[in-house]
């Protein structure tokens, strides 16, 4: 069974981007603006930790 424990959300708004993070087991959400070159990069960030993480499943996608 999967409990889900924090949910994120990208947010753009008149060119301004804002993270908001809901910790969903302690009902409390963050919310901190976020610069454009680093919304530029997330794929790449979130590339280089999936493949740290699990390197195995990294590779079979390609």
């Amino acid at each position: 069974m999967e409990t889900l424990l924090y949910a994120a959300e990208l947010v753009e708004e008149d060119g301004a981007y804002t993270l908001v993070v809901q910790d969903v087991v302690r009902n409390t959400v963050q919310v901190t603006p976020v610069p454009k070159s680093a919304v530029d990069k997330l794929p790449t960030f979130l590339s280089v930790l999936s493949s740290k993480l699990n390197p195995a499943a990294a590779r079979s996608r390609w």
